[in-house]
């Protein structure tokens, strides 16, 4: 019976969207799109975009080519239709433009010439290439590819009567990595780089041997050499972080290294004079979260040295200033997305913020930006009220060239989002966060609050679009979403106070936030809801074993038992020396103290558990275990599976709908719909 009413709460809030006409609904989902991998024009005129949209039809997003002046003006597609289109990079030149297309029913490569719209498929390959790079000269193009392989099979099967229909033949597994998140069972082959001639031809492989090549390469100024960063060490498997750079002559495909420490050495860039080379890394020391730092070195490898010294976030997206006197980078500074310039001295200035937006469902990073020869920068832009788009950096200013979604929302009222700083509990430090409030907010009134948690842990939340917080919204709750300690972007202390202490005092954190916004006066603390993945889902079962307060909890894709989490995750060659103090048969006191498992006789609070089948990151099995836990105590609670999905439950548009739906369908079950005034 608990189950029909859930589906039939479901289906009420699908149907109604449970909010005024105005307010966001589940299917506004499907007409939702937003700009990723703004590509600059090297003369700084023009951007070409991946368009993202939502196929209603075959339930996927899809991603079409366009493109746009810098000032706004001649926005038009370069590919239509419902296949995929991505990965658009011009040429030196920028007299073509080379893309990643489907169109044809497999991933190949395609140029277009840019004066006549021509376009020529230039490969037939058998796997999908990735990290697609111009050689300086404009007649190369270096791309990775999987290239199968085929193990000597463990048993030789009798031959079979013909036209017998024996069972499937068994799968042999003996490699440490077998299957990814998102992938599922891994194909055995290795990722190598390729080049080929960028007018079509034969694609030769430039790399080989049992490793992975799967980085995007950067080429030496003479087009005759890639410079790549790969772990080519013999225990790479057991040592899955520890990447060196190296460089390899696509003429006799010799590899050298180019740095050597214990620790990944990634990411990396010649500069535009050819004498230096640019990458992020740092010293390995197995803790959880370490800082992406930046350096520089000489061509050769030679004079390594710190660049970022005493900058105090985390480096990625690296791509030298056309000057060749410093380098520009992304990172994420209290939950906003940020371009960055840093001299080779280390002085460090923010070039543009709100980088972002393309995390749909809920307010994670992300986004990317080109720079052009001129200095002007394209990147993706995002505010709490909109998902990417397409903005530009010109002398110091702004400016939003695209607006997507305009046609959506000019016809939607979202709820209101505000930033909030409270002390915790714990230890009085500052915690950031931020509450959507429902469209047509009464701060007279009582409100149900939902406490929605971000995964990782070792992550952000920030002003971002939110497709999730603001359909609760739209059902009118008060959302509040914060970061708690262990978040990235607060400085590398603050996200180690997690270090072998998680969950810990980040409950504390969550706890504070929630007091803090009930002494406004407009949340009705009898009305308490609280959810969140992965990370999120970790802390909002430690929530429900140690505290009655919520009315109703969602927890999706958790941990609940670290033991049997570390031996299935698909990384558990990383997780069980970096989350924890080390394998799980030497440290069972550690795991089982830090496992919601071990206090479930604690719960009281309704408890709905939601996973994907097929995710190998928190394993269905781990659901399980609390659920099951939970019927044995005669605990309320559900098991909502969400078949094909993988850790990423919100990957398909659908999904997105039917994680909201739930959610909604949970709390409404539980919550007093008469609101009272505020006091």
């Amino acid at each position: 019976m608990r189950f029909i009413l859930v589906a039939a709460t479901c289906l009420t809030v699908l149907a109604t969207g449970a909010s005024a006409e105005n307010h966001l609904k589940p299917l506004d989902v499907f007409e939702m799109e937003f700009a990723s991998d703004p590509q600059i024009a090297p003369d700084g005129k023009r951007v070409v975009y991946v368009r993202n949209f939502m196929d209603i039809m075959k339930d996927r997003k899809r991603s079409n080519l366009w493109i746009v002046d810098t000032d706004g003006s001649d926005h038009r597609p370069l590919t239509t239709g419902n296949q995929n289109h991505r990965s658009p990079r011009w040429s030196p030149d920028g007299k073509k433009l080379l893309y990643v297309s489907g169109e044809d029913g497999s991933s190949q490569l395609y140029v277009r010439w840019m004066d006549t719209g021509q376009t020529a498929k230039i490969t037939n390959l058998t796997n999908g290439p990735g990290g697609l790079a111009w050689s300086p000269n404009g007649k190369w193009i270096a791309f990775s590819m999987l290239v199968p392989a085929k193990p000597e099979p463990l048993a030789k099967m009798p031959p079979k009567p013909e036209g017998a229909e024996w069972a499937k033949p068994a799968k042999v597994i003996q490699k440490l990595v077998y299957r990814a998140d998102g992938a599922g069972f891994l194909k055995d082959g290795y990722r190598h780089l390729f080049v080929v001639p960028a007018d079509g031809g034969s694609p030769r492989q430039i790399t080989s041997g049992d490793y992975n090549h799967g980085a995007t390469p950067s080429w030496a100024r003479d087009s005759a050499t890639l410079i790549f960063s790969a772990n080519r060490r013999d225990e790479w498997e057991h040592d899955p972080v520890n990447s060196e750079v190296f460089e390899v002559a696509i003429a006799e495909g010799n590899i050298k290294a180019l740095t050597d420490r214990q620790g990944p050495d990634s990411s990396p860039i010649v500069s535009p004079d050819g004498r230096r080379i640019a990458y992020v890394g740092y010293d390995d020391n197995l803790k959880g979260f370490q800082l992406s730092r930046l350096y520089v070195m000489n061509r050769d490898g030679s004079n390594r040295r710190l660049v970022s010294d005493g900058f105090d976030r985390s480096i990625g997206g690296i791509q030298w200033a056309p000057d060749g006197r410093g380098v520009y980078f992304a990172y994420s500074d209290k939950g906003n997305g940020k371009i960055g310039h840093m001299s080779l001295r280390g002085n460090t200035r923010v070039v543009a913020s709100d980088v972002g937006g393309t995390a749909l469902g809920r307010p994670y990073g992300g986004g990317s930006y080109t720079i052009a020869r001129n200095g002007r920068i394209a990147y993706t832009h995002t505010r709490p009220d909109h998902p990417s788009d397409v903005a530009i950096m010109r002398g110091g200013n702004a400016k939003r060239i695209t607006r997507l979604n305009d046609d959506l929302f000019a016809h939607k009222t979202l709820g209101a989002v505000e930033e909030i700083w409270y002390k915790s509990s714990f230890d009085g430090r500052d915690i950031q966060g931020w509450i959507v409030t429902p469209p047509d907010f009464d701060a007279s009134k009582k409100y149900p609050l939902v406490l929605e948690i971000h995964g990782g842990p070792f992550s952000d939340y920030g002003d971002r679009f939110t497709a999730e917080c603001q359909l609760y919204a739209a059902a009118g709750y008060v959302v509040l979403y914060t970061n708690p300690r262990g978040s990235t972007s607060y400085g590398e202390e603050f996200s180690n106070l997690i270090h072998h202490n998680y969950p810990g005092e980040d409950y504390d954190d969550l706890m504070s936030g929630v007091d803090a916004i009930i002494s406004r006066g407009y949340i009705d603390p009898q009305q308490l809801f609280v959810t969140g993945g992965s990370g999120g889902g970790v802390l909002s079962s430690l929530i429900v074993v140690n505290t009655d307060r919520f009315a109703a909890a969602v927890v999706a894709n958790p941990v609940i038992n670290w033991y049997s989490f570390v031996i299935t995750a698909d990384s558990y060659n990383f997780f069980y020396k970096y989350w924890v103090p080390g394998p799980p048969w030497e440290h069972q006191d550690h795991y089982m103290k830090r496992s919601p498992l071990s206090l479930v006789g604690n719960v009281t609070t309704p408890t709905m558990l939601l996973t994907g089948e097929r995710d190998y990151r928190t394993p269905m099995s781990e659901s399980e275990q609390f659920y099951q836990a939970l019927q044995l105590r005669k605990v309320e609670s559900a098991l909502v599976r969400i078949p094909d999905a993988s850790h990423s439950i919100t990957a398909r548009p659908s999904n997105l709908i039917a994680k909201v739906a739930h959610v909604l369908a949970w709390f409404d079950k539980y919550r007093t719909k008469d609101g009272g005034e505020a006091s």
